[in-house]
């Protein structure tokens, strides 16, 4: 079984114009995100899919493969499906680029969980501690079934907080719902089968495109990390990349 891991890798950014290239310790964020990848041993390849020169050049100069794809795909998972045409793949590994330090632990998990379950996809959550964190708009929640499998995605505060117990939500380790983390995990078929379908209404209202998959019933398998990731979707984000990253950046 060949596993290949592919980060998309997009120039234009509304909140973060030209994110792939913001430097952390001098370094580009999508160098980090690769390093990163390779790092974890579980892929038999990792390739950057970009639709901008000097990301490509940055990713080659770095020892990295980038492939261009069209400016104008409409998801990272488009993205994707293009930069493997022509490429051997039975299960390919979404990291994104703006997942400078993702953990190796959930992608593990996701890839055993995908075996498992016998999922289309597979990805991972983690628990939220913090009412303004499960509030903040930046912050993609997930609401799974009672076996773990994916039921919405919204960046809303999910379930939703009117009717919860005052007494329960002041208690230590209160747990107010689940990040999802930015990563997943395809069958190739599954793969090739969501990018025939058009964007959908909930896709677009939300701007998460794995409602696409849900809307049309793909199985989407949610497991629970014991790591989160540092996601970068605002300038402000640097800085706590840069602290996490900062040892291993002497």
């Amino acid at each position: 079984m060949r596993i290949v891991c592919v980060i998309p890798a997009r120039y234009g950014s509304q909140r973060l114009p030209a994110k792939p290239l913001a430097l952390i310790h001098g370094r580009p964020m999508i160098e980090w995100a690769a390093r990163n990848a390779r790092r974890m041993g579980l892929f038999d390849e990792v390739i950057v899919a970009t639709d901008h020169e000097e990301i490509r050049a940055v990713c080659q100069s770095a020892g990295f493969e980038a492939v261009m794809t069209d400016p104008e795909c409409p998801s990272g998972t488009d993205r994707i499906h293009q930069a493997l045409i022509g490429r051997e793949a039975d299960i390919v590994v979404n990291i994104q680029g703006d997942e400078p330090a993702m953990p190796a632990d959930p992608i593990a998990r996701a890839l055993r969980s995908l075996q498992d379950t016998g999922a289309d996809v597979a990805t991972a959550c983690v628990p939220i501690a913090e009412r303004e964190r499960f509030e903040d708009f930046n912050v993609v929640k997930v609401v799974r079934d009672l076996n773990d499998r994916a039921l919405y995605f919204s960046r809303s505060p999910i379930p939703s907080l009117p009717r919860r117990d005052a007494a329960e939500t002041s208690a230590p380790g209160y747990i107010w719902g689940y990040k999802h983390l930015g990563l997943y995990i395809y069958r190739r078929d599954a793969l090739a089968r969501f990018c025939l379908l058009s964007p959908t209404s909930l896709e677009r209202q939300e701007k998460l495109e794995q409602l696409r998959m849900m809307e049309h019933g793909f199985h989407i398998q949610c497991v629970t990390a014991s790591a989160d990731s540092v996601g970068v979707d605002v300038a402000e984000d640097l800085a706590r990349a840069e602290a996490i990253l900062g040892k291993e950046a002497n």
